[in-house]
């Protein structure tokens, strides 16, 4: 297909959100906003995405100019609803949104409060009947430590038990060059204890050693854990014994979620045609396309979908059954994923194939 009717085919294909950090994926206009509420005139709102290649710890020092423009109620539900609205526009129908909660002594904003704003955002937008249905994954910011991090794992727990439905899990994440995965493991456990499914930053970088670390140790709860990236889970040197790891990840069918625009501009892969998503995608390995940060990055999930096409050759076919088969991997009941198949099958059948 021509890339006209590629782009419009894409935008009309009912799809999910797995991976979208809520800091990270505000509209220009929104970072406008936010910009002006927050009265800084240094930064344009242009100036604060990545609209070209550009090393990871550059990406991690713009994430912190973002998120000292999101430190007020206000500003986080305004962000929430600004962020789901425009997935909704998208044609996206099922999201899955993370964030870390934050603590900010200045405004008054508690880790508690921030989250309780972000659901109170999301309800709102059930009640202005937003085709969309959205879950909220609390984040662990590696570079916070494991105190932070287990309070965050009882909060969430706590909230998803006052919430019942809109938290699901937990994402860990945070720049994958400080500190160790390892070191959460007790964490990670005490989640899935709770009920709490995984959501992990696992191999965006060559980190071998501690990815297989963390997988070893949730195998028997591999069904409630999905890998954000997994860009390295197949690029390694034979014989190190890092085989292990992409056998591990193909025996136990865990969910990668894939975000092209992301890998190229932060350079964990050369090019869309180097991306690991049809590698896994020829596997026929559960491969989840993704935006990670739809406004850093200037994508959205339509346009994902459509360089996807593009890159790897795929037909309309494909593309349908690509966003089909990652009903499977979302956190949430089998009711819901039921529900979703009918309704995808449905819009699908009345809008797509005429």
């Amino acid at each position: 297909m021509d890339s006209e009717d590629n782009r419009l085919f894409c935008q009309n294909l009912p799809k999910l959100e797995l991976h979208a950090h809520l800091n990270t994926s505000y509209s220009l206009e929104c970072l406008q906003e936010l910009l002006d509420i927050s009265g800084d005139q240094h930064d344009k709102a242009g100036e604060l995405c990545i609209s070209s290649n550009c090393a990871m710890d550059e990406s991690f020092e713009l994430y912190k100019k973002i998120q000292k423009l999101v430190k007020t109620e206000h500003t986080v539900y305004l962000l929430t609803r600004r962020v789901i609205t425009e997935f909704a526009q998208d044609n996206v129908k099922y999201l899955e949104l993370r964030s870390t909660p934050k603590q900010i002594e200045a405004t008054g904003m508690t880790r508690e409060l921030y989250l309780r704003t972000m659901i109170r955002a999301i309800q709102d937008c059930e009640k202005d009947s937003l085709d969309i249905i959205v879950r909220l994954l609390p984040s662990i910011d590696r570079r916070l430590g494991v105190e932070v991090a287990q309070i965050t794992v009882d909060l969430a727990h706590k909230l998803m038990q006052e919430f019942n439905g809109i938290i699901l899990g937990i994402d860990f994440s945070g720049d994958p060059k400080v500190g160790n995965a390892e070191d959460y493991i007790p964490v990670f456990q005490d989640a899935l204890n709770k009920g709490l499914k995984l959501g992990l930053h696992l191999a965006e970088i060559p980190s071998y050693k501690e990815t297989k670390s963390v997988l070893n140790s949730l195998a028997k709860n591999s069904d409630c854990i999905r890998i954000g990236h997994g860009t390295f889970l197949h690029r390694y040197d034979p014989g190190l014994g890092h085989e292990e790891i992409e056998d591990f990840v193909i025996s136990h069918s865990i969910p990668i979620e894939a975000c092209l625009t992301s890998n190229v501009r932060t350079k964990t892969v050369n090019s869309f045609e180097e991306n690991h998503f049809k590698y896994w995608l020829d596997k026929k390995h559960p491969v989840i396309l993704c935006t990670d940060g739809k406004g850093t990055y200037l994508c959205t999930l339509s346009e994902e979908y459509a360089k996807a096409a593009e890159a790897f050759n795929l037909s309309k076919e494909n593309l349908k059954d690509i966003t089909m088969d990652s009903i499977e991997c979302i956190f949430d009941s089998q009711d819901v994923k039921d529900k979703l198949k009918e309704k995808f099958c449905n819009e699908i059948n009345l809008k797509m194939d005429q």
